[in-house]
């Protein structure tokens, strides 16, 4: 069984040096992917896989911003099941929209979407177009991987900057955070 509280076994897996925060309250991937509240996904049904717990008060985890991005760690109530074999189908390729930014999700195959035993993983690319007043846009980049457990659903995102200078973390750095969280939550 998933114990949430034991999310703080998971603090020293994060990256060394990085400046680690405590999260809390509703935390949705879609807001870390720089989505307002309003945004809208196309196809409808996709929108869950960014936000799969958006009322979840007792939502807890980290953040830890570096060098190499930024990264979260969250456990959370899922607002409904975990997505059925038709709704991961139909969101193989989808988009997002909020004012003026626009998001192609893509899902993404192992090992960005690890195996874990007995429980259901989604990994999701996004990149992201945010047009400003100048009509400058602003690229951005994150991944989401999502595992689906004893009623809880645990995720790992990072937001890395595509025009930085520093190398940044991978899918692989993803994918092992959370299985070593899924395993630190059942421990």
């Amino acid at each position: 069984m998933i114990n949430p509280a034991n999310i703080k076994r998971i603090r020293p897996s994060l990256p060394a040096g990085y400046e680690i925060a405590d999260v809390a309250g509703p935390v949705s991937a879609a807001g870390l992917w720089g989505f307002g509240s309003g945004w809208t996904a196309s196809p409808p049904q996709c929108a869950a896989l960014a936000d799969p717990a958006p009322a979840d008060a007792g939502a807890r985890g980290y953040s830890a911003s570096g060098a190499g991005g930024t990264v979260y760690v969250v456990v959370a109530v899922p607002a409904q099941p975990p997505p059925n074999d038709a709704v991961v189908g139909d969101c193989a390729r989808w988009t997002m929209t909020f004012a003026h930014t626009t998001g192609d999700v893509s899902l993404a195959p192992p090992p960005e979407a690890p195996s874990i035993d007995g429980v259901l993983t989604i990994a999701m690319t996004v990149t992201t177009r945010t047009v400003v007043e100048s009509g400058t846009q602003v690229d951005g980049q994150a991944m989401t991987a999502q595992a689906y457990a004893d009623g809880h659903v645990v995720y790992v995102t990072l937001v890395t900057d595509p025009g930085s200078p520093h190398p940044a973390l991978d899918s692989r750095f993803v994918g092992d955070l959370l299985v070593a969280t899924v395993a630190a939550l059942r421990g």
